[in-house]
């Protein structure tokens, strides 16, 4: 006698599901590590051609996608993080006490245009729950703050003066991932462990949890505002 096929259930949709957030959330060295470069290049271009493409159906690896996010925002005319608001962010970035710091850096990032502010808020919020898996993917705010902030803010690296405030730049992300539900969803401020840079990282820190459910915000596009995005299959987003 032979067994009967399996019902269709939640149980093997909750398998479909939860499997692609283990491999993106879970990837060790998410980010840092590179993917295919010409995988990468072909998502960016499926995605130019149709925002609801399918990864999962594309076959690339977790690090391809996440190269492609990258270079998403690295090809943007202007960086995510606005131009005019650098000299400021930097100004509060100094600021001895930390509560007051955080609340200056709260102030200026109400500045950033609606969309911008959309759209940081939500990749911030990605990177921090990359970050509560860093025992896994070694990933803390503090690694991930170093191959982001050169994305997100874009400074002039052939500027000489710049290379003193490098590391100030960093602090300024570094500080946004790991205080997200303060600056976006009006948590209170998380007592934090200063880890080293890149993985394996001494200690993970203390980090938000658990986190609210996303709100996916309009995506920006180089040249102008794109109809609804689409959540990362691979879990990515």
């Amino acid at each position: 006698m032979s067994l009967p096929p399996p019902p269709p259930g939640p149980l093997p949709l909750r398998r479909r599901r939860r499997r692609p957030a283990v491999l993106g959330l879970c990837t060790e060295g998410l980010y840092r590590v590179s993917g295919n470069k010409t995988d990468q290049d072909n998502i960016q271009k499926q995605f130019d051609q149709d925002h609801n493409i399918s990864l999962v159906s594309m076959e690339v690896t977790v690090n391809a996608v996440a190269g492609a996010l990258k270079a998403f925002f690295a090809d943007l005319p202007d960086p995510l993080i606005p131009y005019s608001l650098h000299p400021e962010l930097l100004e509060a970035a100094k600021i001895p006490d930390k509560t007051e710091r955080l609340h200056a850096l709260k102030e200026i990032v109400k500045k950033f245009h609606p969309v911008n502010y959309d759209v940081f808020r939500y990749v911030i919020t990605h990177l921090n729950r990359v970050s509560q898996q860093n025992k896994i993917n070694l990933m803390t705010a503090d690694n991930l703050s170093i191959c982001f902030w050169p994305t997100l803010m874009r400074p002039d690296f052939e500027n000489r003066e710049f290379l003193s405030t490098t590391k100030i730049h960093q602090s300024v992300v570094e500080t946004f991932i790991q205080q997200c539900q303060f600056f976006f969803y009006n948590g209170e401020i998380v007592e934090t462990v200063n880890t080293a840079a890149p993985p394996p990282p001494s200690n993970p820190g203390q980090l938000v949890e658990p986190m609210v459910p996303l709100q996916l915000p309009p995506p920006l596009q180089p040249q102008l505002i794109q109809p609804q995005l689409q959540t990362d299959p691979l879990g990515i987003i």
